[in-house]
């Protein structure tokens, strides 16, 4: 599907890697995904304020920072924001979070991913973490040359003998 489809269908996609545009500021990198003509959308200003609050990294750096002066954790919470600017219905996180960020800030990502699904926003999250993942993830999905080779609650598959030996040795 072209990028605008996938858009309006309501999927915001968060790349993998930082991808922030480093010599924009936070607000201009949060503005950067807010197109114009979206229907039924918050003003810009109301979306940059809710971000701001979801977004620790955001709202502890000023809005006129360069993203490319900030950690790499800060400018993944930066990326995270920016798939949100358009309030969607699935987020779909392609980032390895762990490898991204300092310890501190692996934690302050998972919490802002499990903050993003307590507002009602779907999030299908690719990722290595297993145990922090497990601990946010109402379900889980474990994939294997291509196919769901598991499926189940975070419970359910730390049962799972083959799950066990695949994850944690």
């Amino acid at each position: 599907m072209p990028t605008h489809k996938v858009i309006a269908a309501g999927i915001a996609c968060i790349p993998e890697g930082r991808k922030v545009f480093p010599k924009l500021t936070v607000e201009e990198n949060l503005r950067a995904r807010r197109l114009p003509g979206a229907v039924g959308q918050q003003s810009t200003p109301a979306r940059m304020a809710e971000i701001f609050r979801i977004v620790p990294a955001a709202r502890r750096a000023p809005r006129m920072q360069l993203a490319g002066t900030m950690s790499g954790g800060e400018q993944a919470m930066v990326s995270i924001g920016r798939g949100l600017m358009r309030a969607p219905k699935l987020a779909a996180d392609r980032r390895a979070v762990a490898r991204a960020c300092r310890r501190v800030l692996v934690k302050e990502n998972f919490n802002i991913i499990r903050s993003i699904n307590e507002r009602g926003i779907t999030v299908l999250l690719v990722e290595q973490n297993v145990h922090q993942t497990l601990a946010i993830s109402p379900l889980w999905l474990r994939a294997s040359k291509g196919r769901v080779a598991a499926s189940g609650t975070p419970t359910e598959l730390a049962a799972r003998q083959d799950v066990r030996d695949a994850y944690f040795g």
